[in-house]
């Protein structure tokens, strides 16, 4: 039999998360709010760390590249899920799905891998950090910086790359608010068994090795602690870490419940609200979370406040 090339899709269509008018509107204004604060939040907290000398340290280097991270994943989807609550414009080009899927992966990704790494500093000052200095150089905290952006985009580029060459034929409509692997993966006309199984063994491995890394530098954390045993310690210990354990708590585990999984557990409503967790709410609480739990964010903040209010 001749070949025949199966990709005729050339645009995708979102599912609307609602049909009704008044929760469109409604669904569209709440968004649109957690939007401009996310960016509000974000951006406030980049500006302190950049202006204050107080916080020119390592910590603080790795938190302004999660708040960038956090800028980005927000802004991929967002826009165009409120132009399609508002305008109902849903449908999205082949190349415009391909293209979002590619830098959302890559800045979940590279927010994983950001987050291992916060870990390993969070571990040094603890643990060593007499020696802290010397180990958390200027040196190597760009190299753990450009290597985790870097190896997010490589990582993003395989999974593009596995999902967006299967041929699309048949339906094109996408049960999500954003070009996602599992609701994509769903839509092919290809065989996507033996594809789904290099994209979970990869997930499994980066996202195991950086979930593995992350429990074993909190488990050193947690044995010099104990093996101080000095008055204040535990405070001191979780003002240095609670932030980044919270966080890790709420990325990790939204992140992982979505894609270190076969397509076939697809859930529509499960799948929906997961999302909007990492993809929204927790880019919302991360300056929140390291605001309310550190004294020199807090002091920081409220300098680039007083600077605003002045220049108004």
């Amino acid at each position: 039999m001749q070949r025949v090339n199966l990709s005729t899709v050339s645009e995708f269509v979102f599912v609307g998360l609602s049909d009704a008018p008044e929760i469109r509107l409604l669904l569209f204004v709440l968004f649109l709010l957690i939007y401009l604060a996310t960016m509000a939040g974000n951006i406030t907290l980049l500006v302190a760390i950049s202006t204050d000398s107080h916080l020119h340290s390592p910590m603080y280097f790795f938190l302004s590249n999660l708040s960038l991270l956090d800028l980005l994943c927000p802004t991929i989807t967002v826009p165009k899920m409120l132009g399609a609550l508002l305008l109902e414009h849903k449908e999205i080009s082949f190349s415009g799905c391909l293209f979002q899927h590619f830098f959302l992966i890559a800045v979940v990704g590279t927010e994983i891998f950001l987050l291992t790494v916060m870990a390993y500093d969070r571990y040094v000052a603890v643990c060593h950090p007499l020696r802290y200095p010397s180990i958390m150089s200027t040196k190597l905290c760009a190299q753990l910086a450009v290597g985790t952006w870097a190896t997010g985009l490589l990582n993003s580029l395989l999974h593009t790359s596995m999902v967006f060459t299967l041929s699309f034929c048949g339906p094109n409509k996408i049960q999500q608010y954003y070009c996602d692997i599992p609701p994509v993966l769903t839509l092919s006309c290809s065989s996507t068994h033996s594809r789904e199984l290099v994209l979970l063994v990869v997930a499994g491995v980066l996202g195991g090795g950086a979930c593995v890394v992350t429990v074993v530098s909190y488990i050193y954390i947690l044995l010099e602690i104990l093996a101080r045993n000095s008055p204040g310690i535990w405070h001191k210990a979780f003002s240095t870490c609670g932030s980044h354990l919270t966080i890790v708590c709420l990325f990790y585990g939204t992140t992982i419940c979505t894609y270190v999984r076969p397509s076939s557990t697809y859930s529509l409503k499960w799948d929906r609200v997961v999302s909007m967790l990492y993809g929204m709410i927790t880019p919302l609480l991360n300056p929140i979370i390291y605001s309310l739990r550190n004294k020199e964010v807090k002091c920081a903040l409220k300098r680039v406040i007083s600077q605003l209010r002045r220049a108004l």
